[in-house]
């Protein structure tokens, strides 16, 4: 066979395979579900991120026709469950529910991340959004940023604020504040932001971010005054809740999401047809109503477009806990 033939055999040969990693890759697009599916939850279950990962399996379990499933992995913030996804067969059949502490904030806290939120998986969908959200005992004298951040600066030393836990996205959000305020205020990390809650509703400790829901509930009941919600539009849950970023600070965000990624590799067929599904499922009235009450924002973003987004989450959460010097090893 001379070089101008066997060119041409290779190509042909390439351009066969191609086509039946294609067709293959179609058929099993056609055919997915057929098998139960796992969607692992790098956190205990009775959490946020547990009830969102729930909702979504009942709802993909009516729209596919196959069992959905969620299996509960916590550990290291989030980091075991998530690096069991990132090491799975990229099939389809398990699935992560990432979210903004283990794919986004982890990234500048751990020095040797298990995985690389950037390239370890294929990013399905942006699922839900909520804001942290600026909350103080209602005896703290503030009753807006403004006069919160110039009594902090006025007393140095008097005042320090609470968290979930070292790396939550409250203690995140506090330090992105912080830089951008020029407040010196103390962290008091707890075990889980339920605890902390409670000693802020105490007065115990003055303040702390929290997730949306548990500060608009306990807001409506006169347990806790909202300062700022940390998103750049009010939330329709609370729409009479200034944003932090029509308080004096332009772009202010730390908004906790989660979504659903799979290992990289997984065929972009499936991945799109994940998408398509999930996002039907969130804007349908029965969960969306739902999500809203809650102040979740339900979103369904493309793969490409929540792939950029994850980017730019690791690149941002990176810089905030490394100009805070936060770190977990």
């Amino acid at each position: 066979m001379n070089s101008l033939n066997r060119r041409l055999f290779a190509g042909l040969a390439f351009a066969g395979l191609a086509l039946a990693a294609t067709g293959a890759h179609a058929q099993n697009a056609a055919d997915y579900p057929n098998k139960v599916v796992t969607i692992v939850v790098p956190f205990p279950a009775g959490g946020t991120t547990d009830l969102t990962a729930r909702q979504i399996a009942a709802a993909l379990t009516k729209s596919l026709g196959q069992t959905f499933i969620v299996e509960n992995k916590p550990g290291a913030n989030g980091n075991i469950g998530s690096a069991q996804v990132a090491r799975a067969t990229p099939d389809g059949y398990t699935l992560l529910m990432s979210g903004v502490g283990s794919n986004a904030v982890n990234h500048g806290l751990y020095s040797n991340m298990p995985y690389d939120s950037k390239k370890d998986f294929a990013h399905v969908t942006l699922a839900t959004t909520g804001p942290n959200v600026l909350i103080v005992n209602p005896d703290f004298p503030a009753k807006n940023l403004k006069e919160l951040v110039d009594l902090v600066k006025a007393n140095p030393g008097k005042y320090n604020y609470a968290s979930a836990g070292n790396g939550a996205s409250g203690h995140m959000a506090m330090e992105l504040l912080k830089t951008m305020t020029g407040m010196k205020i103390d962290h008091v990390p707890y075990k889980g932001g339920a605890p902390a809650l409670q000693d802020v509703m105490a007065g115990v400790v003055p303040m702390m971010f929290t997730n949306q829901d548990l500060a608009f509930a306990q807001a409506k009941a006169g347990k806790v005054r909202i300062i700022g919600v940390a998103d750049l539009q009010r939330n329709p849950a609370m729409p009479d809740a200034p944003t932090i970023a029509e308080q004096g600070y332009p772009g202010f965000s730390a908004v906790s999401w989660n979504a659903i990624s799979a290992p990289a590799g997984t065929p972009k067929p499936i991945v799109d047809k994940l998408q398509k599904n999930i996002k039907d499922a969130l804007h349908a009235p029965e969960l969306k109503d739902k999500l809203l009450a809650n102040g979740f924002v339900p979103q369904g973003t493309s793969p490409e477009d929540f792939t950029k987004f994850v980017s730019d989450e690791v690149d941002k959460w990176t810089k905030v806990a490394k100009d805070a010097g936060a770190k977990i090893d």
